[in-house]
């Protein structure tokens, strides 16, 4: 079993199968997703692909070969990339701008998997950061894949889902699994590097459910 299998395997198979599950999933693929909570996750997700940005920076800096290095760089690049094209649209579209998305401010579910992110890739491994980041690349192609067989009546559903079914996002996806089945890593490394998967692919669960049911600090 390669090394990607298994954390596979062991922290994302059961989470996979409830987000799949989830309604804001299904409610994606059926159009009946209130464009309320739509708009909530596009808001988080800006938030959070600028964190995502970041944290792909601190991996391609300790990244041990050049085309680690290359490739890592460059994802941190298009992730701020998605942010100021595919939701500057999306915004425009759900009727809001980048003024509003900075005045909402991340919420409670974006902050903890942000600065958990960042946590792990700025004071763990090399490889303790690859698993950490590998869960938002896995699961938002391989969702893509599942909801591109259906596609949405909505037409910013079926937008948003082409860009994460597309055939460009799953060669970005599989060049990194290639770079994490390559790892080299001890027993007590790799048992971290577990902890760290299985931590956020539940964190990636949470961002739907967040999403969902817009959820927002209790208080202040």
């Amino acid at each position: 079993m390669t090394f990607s299998a298994e954390l596979w395997d062991r922290g994302a198979a059961a989470v996979y199968e409830q987000i799949v599950r989830h309604p804001f999933i299904t409610g994606l693929t059926d159009g009946s997703l209130n464009h309320d909570a739509f708009r909530y996750f596009i808001v988080q997700d800006s938030h959070y692909l600028r964190a995502y940005s970041r944290a792909l920076s601190l991996v391609a800096g300790r990244a041990p070969d050049e085309d680690a290095v290359r490739m890592f760089a460059l994802h941190a690049a298009n992730a701020i990339a998605v942010e100021q094209e595919l939701h500057t649209s999306l915004l425009d579209s759900l009727g809001l701008t980048a003024a509003d998305v900075d005045a909402a401010g991340s919420g409670p579910t974006t902050t903890a998997y942000m600065s958990y992110l960042t946590a792990v890739c700025a004071t763990g491994t090399y490889a303790e950061a690859v698993a950490a980041v590998l869960p938002c690349y896995w699961i938002y192609r391989d969702v893509g894949r599942e909801l591109l067989k259906r596609s949405s009546p909505d037409p910013l559903y079926a937008k948003w889902i082409a860009t994460y079914g597309s055939e460009e996002f799953d060669a970005v996806v599989e060049d990194v699994l290639a770079v994490t089945d390559a790892l080299d890593v001890g027993a007590a490394e790799r048992e971290r590097c577990h902890q760290h998967f299985a931590m956020t692919c539940r964190y990636e669960w949470m961002f739907w459910d967040a999403a969902y049911h817009k959820l927002d600090w209790p208080v202040g």
